[in-house]
């Protein structure tokens, strides 16, 4: 069995535990805001906000990332302190968490949003530079290990939402569920804290960090790089629709379907457990045909059942729309990272990854507040047909990148 994943992935099994730990990790910091989208209905209804109040919130919670991103990029190629920086998002974005729960209204939300979103961020950059640089010629999978990570997090955490709502408060629930983060931060920094120290990747590479001038003159050579902006601009139409889909949708749930807090978080869930599944093969498969069919496969799909959503009349249709969307939507989160440090040299990973994820910040802070409006002057289901024309300009947008050579970035 060992040869036959050895096989598959075309990475050695002594090797994988260091991805998946990694991807463990990851799972922390969807565990976080997974666990928020589904409180929100609760935390709503408690301190009586409107859809555009909870858009607004969001809204925050994007542009704080979007403002620590390009720090964390810097922080990164410079120092080379990859696992260090990975624990301090964990620790720091727990801590906001535990804090969620003593809040009594807007002002305090707001304030410890701005530090989750931060932090949140504050993971990407040193997280996939550190994946990427060990194992480059495994990218595809060790990125959708990455991101399998993510997934599993946002399965778990809404099913244990859903359990801990029925007997506690958002308040209580918040407060407990900062715990597991603090104890992954821990693990990783145990375990990993060795490869901060030089270590070869998988070509011998041992170089840590760079100077602020390399730092300089790298990035500005990255932004002028076509293919590099235009795909960091696709990720980031690609998340506006992510983000809008994973905020409106337990509101959909649980106001328009009418279901209660377990049924919102097996709904979350099983959208995410799609992404788990898909992720995995999409990465693998990546690593053989190439980045852009099968970003175009799942972009395509997800476009029309966003779409279609709104047909379904009730909630175990719904779920199995939102199923098969999480299959679709999350199978391209990792061939896109993957596609974005073919075009880098090493040496910028975690700026590349910066410019991504500020991207995807930025414009993904545009749709919850966007949304929120919409929803409160023509409803809920106006809101899903909104996003699905966002996908549909995020296909268009893959169509225009620019081909590279193999070698030259982008796989064959």
């Amino acid at each position: 069995m060992i040869a036959s994943i050895e096989r598959l992935t075309g990475l050695e099994w002594k090797n994988q535990g260091t991805v998946f730990l990694v991807g463990f990790g990851h799972a922390g910091t969807h565990w976080i805001i997974g666990s928020i989208y589904v409180l929100l209905p609760f935390i709503q209804r408690d301190l009586q906000l409107s859809y555009t109040a909870i858009g607004a919130l969001f809204t925050v919670f994007h542009f704080s990332a979007f403002a620590a991103n390009f720090a964390s990029g810097l922080l990164v190629d410079v120092t080379g302190r990859r696992v260090a920086l990975m624990v301090a998002s964990l620790s720091l974005g727990a801590a906001a968490f535990m804090a969620f729960g003593w809040a009594l209204g807007m002002p305090f939300l707001v304030a410890m949003m701005v530090l989750i979103g931060a932090t949140n961020n504050l993971w990407h950059p040193p997280a996939i530079s550190f994946l990427s640089r060990l194992y480059p010629n495994n990218r595809g999978y060790a990125l959708s290990i990455h991101a399998f990570g993510a997934s599993f997090g946002d399965i778990v955490a809404p099913l244990a939402m859903g359990v801990l709502l029925v007997g506690l408060t958002w308040q209580s629930t918040a407060k407990i569920s900062a715990l597991p983060v603090f104890l992954i931060a821990t693990v990783i920094g145990v375990v990993l804290i060795s490869r901060d120290l030089q270590s070869p990747d998988q070509n011998g590479d041992t170089k840590r960090g760079m100077s602020l001038g390399e730092y300089f003159t790298g990035i500005t050579t990255l932004l002028q790089d076509r293919g590099v902006v235009g795909l960091a601009l696709m990720a980031g139409v690609r998340s506006m629709a992510q983000s809008g889909l994973l905020l409106f949708i337990p509101l959909y749930l649980a106001n328009v379907l009418q279901v209660g807090p377990t049924l919102v978080g097996i709904g979350i869930a099983a959208m995410q457990f799609g992404g788990m599944i898909a992720g995995p093969i999409a990465g693998t498969w990546s690593d053989r045909v190439g980045r852009r069919p099968v970003v175009l496969a799942g972009l395509s799909g997800s476009t029309v059942v966003i779409a279609a959503l709104t047909l379904a009349g009730n909630e175990v249709l719904f779920i199995a729309g939102i199923s098969l969307l999480g299959f679709l939507l999350f199978a391209v989160r990792p061939v896109v990272h993957s596609w974005m440090m073919d075009l880098t040299p090493p040496n910028m990973a975690g700026s590349a990854t910066s410019v991504m994820f500020g991207a995807q910040s930025l414009l993904s802070g545009a749709a919850p507040l966007a949304g929120g409006l919409i929803a409160d002057t023509w409803g809920l289901a106006v809101v899903f047909y909104a996003l699905a024309g966002t996908m549909l300009v995020a296909n268009v947008m893959v169509y225009l990148l620019p081909h590279h050579d193999q070698g030259n970035g982008e796989q064959p």
